[in-house]
């Protein structure tokens, strides 16, 4: 079968090719040159002493504004095809969909330079990173020059209907973006579902969890109304389900199945463990879907899924408790302080450091100042999992404090780093600065605004915890 390929390839290539580079003496081939893909309309643009064929651009967030590090784009040799749906198994050795023809990543600023595409018209371009994905069609492409794209193209899809000008569309008409399924848990003292909303997800998007959006909501009542609850409801006039109620946040983590509707799950911190709540059938359920792909994010006091109900031993999970050596009674004396990142043991600490100097979260690098930084992580097991950001007690403003901020696994822990599947991510200090949560104001009551009442900017935290967001829906690789 592979020789039938190649001889096809040959044939079809015939006298207007050398390998899979076109020589004609054209500098752009006519699109009757090739009959056997993309890859003959790749121009040898070297031996004429031009530049590459070159795409180039910068990937934004949904909102539009923040560059993101570490995004596929590429050209794909035949139709990605349809997302799966639910809790995936994405290991980055499995490659992307429809395979490559050229492919690059983006880089500390968001940009991208995609060099060899096909030139010719209506060329396809993927910009993909876990289950966020925009298809475009370039509907012609010349041959050895740099074609810069405009942002609107380059920007990942906030929601289903998010078209743009070269924007693929379905046989039935739909934009083909996609977007992952996203469970968010409120709590009283942490406002995930405000940093989601911040990033440019549109609010037709952010439901309850019958309400169909990419990004549904939740309320632990275990937590206590006016206590650890966070909010519980839409407000009278939010598009995506006005004035509805969330669904319950125990019954999302009590069984393997719920959670595994979801790509991420994001856990808001409640002030408290809560552990009536979280049962140990719940605390297996959240591990084992970890272990077939999903995605778990928790902040602060959520820490019970990782270290375990403090002083119980048997409420907890033996295999995560090995990450990580926590301090449940940490002093709480010290909100505001620095974050470093951790530039030597993380194989991503020096591009995450630069990323956040080129978005304006540091103003020295390898520095993050935070708000509501908690103690609770005491230190890591660096063999075990990775250490993204942490309290450097050498710096004067910390306070001798020491801890971990941000912490990061892949799962399941007892198979080699090339097979897992899945990312947990726990972070001690509180994501949404500015912005509240309570069962008392509906949402987006809590989330902060501007003096103009518009969403607030993201605080440098909150950037420093959108990288991770992103870098936590992508694929799955061992550690380094």
């Amino acid at each position: 079968m592979r020789l039938a390929v190649l001889l096809v390839l040959i044939s079809g290539c015939a006298n207007h090719h050398k390998g899979n580079v076109v020589i004609d003496s054209d500098v752009t081939p006519t699109t009757d040159a090739c009959t056997a893909g993309l890859q003959c309309f790749q121009v040898d643009c070297a031996q004429k002493g031009l530049p590459p064929t070159t795409i180039s651009g910068t990937v934004y967030a949904p909102n539009g504004t923040l560059p993101l590090y570490g995004v596929n784009v590429y050209v794909p040799f035949a139709d990605p095809g349809a997302l799966p749906v639910g809790v995936t198994c994405d290991k980055c050795s499995d490659g992307l969909p429809g395979g490559i023809i050229v492919s690059t990543k983006t880089d500390q600023a968001g940009h991208f330079e995609l060099m060899n595409v096909p030139a010719t018209v209506n060329v396809p371009l993927v910009i993909q990173t876990g289950k966020w994905r925009r298809q475009l069609v370039l509907p012609s492409v010349a041959a050895c020059q740099e074609e810069p794209m405009l942002a609107v193209d380059t920007t990942l899809p906030k929601s289903r209907t998010d078209a743009t000008p070269l924007t693929a569309t379905n046989t039935n008409g739909q934009p083909k973006v996609d977007l992952p399924f996203i469970a968010v848990t409120t709590g009283a003292f942490d406002a995930l579902e405000c940093l989601v909303f911040k990033l440019g997800i549109d609010p037709t998007e952010i439901t309850n969890g019958a309400g169909g959006g990419h990004v549904q909501l939740f309320a632990n009542s275990g937590a206590g109304a006016g206590h650890g609850e966070g909010a519980t409801q839409f407000a009278p006039t939010w598009p995506g389900g006005a004035g509805q109620a969330f669904g319950e946040a125990q019954t999302l983590w009590s069984t393997k199945a719920n959670l595994s509707k979801y790509d991420v799950v994001m856990f808001s911190c409640e002030g408290g463990q809560y552990q009536a709540s979280k049962p140990q059938s719940a605390m297996q359920a959240v591990h084992d879907y970890a272990a077939v792909g999903g995605r778990v994010f928790m902040s602060h006091w959520h820490n019970i899924w990782i270290g375990g109900q403090g002083g119980t031993p048997s409420h907890g999970l033996a295999d995560w408790e090995g990450m990580a050596t926590f301090n449940y009674n940490a002093a709480e004396d010290q909100d505001a302080t620095i974050a470093s990142v951790d530039e030597t043991s993380n194989a991503k600490g020096p591009s995450f450091a630069t990323w956040l100097d080129n978005v304006g979260a540091s103003t020295v690098h390898d520095q993050v100042p935070i708000n509501g930084a908690r103690y609770t992580l005491a230190s890591n097991d660096p063999t075990k999992s990775e250490r993204w950001a942490f309290i450097d007690p050498t710096l004067a403003v910390t306070a001798n404090h020491v801890s971990v901020q941000d912490l990061q696994f892949t799962t399941p822990v007892d198979v080699i780093p090339e097979e897992r599947c899945g990312k947990v991510v726990f972070s001690d200090m509180h994501v949404s600065s500015g912005s509240t949560s309570s069962s008392a104001v509906p949402y987006p009551g809590g989330c902060a605004l501007d003096a103009n009442m518009q969403l607030a900017p993201l605080s440098p935290q909150e950037k420093a915890l959108a990288f991770i967001f992103f870098d936590i829906a992508a694929c799955v690789g061992p550690l380094q």
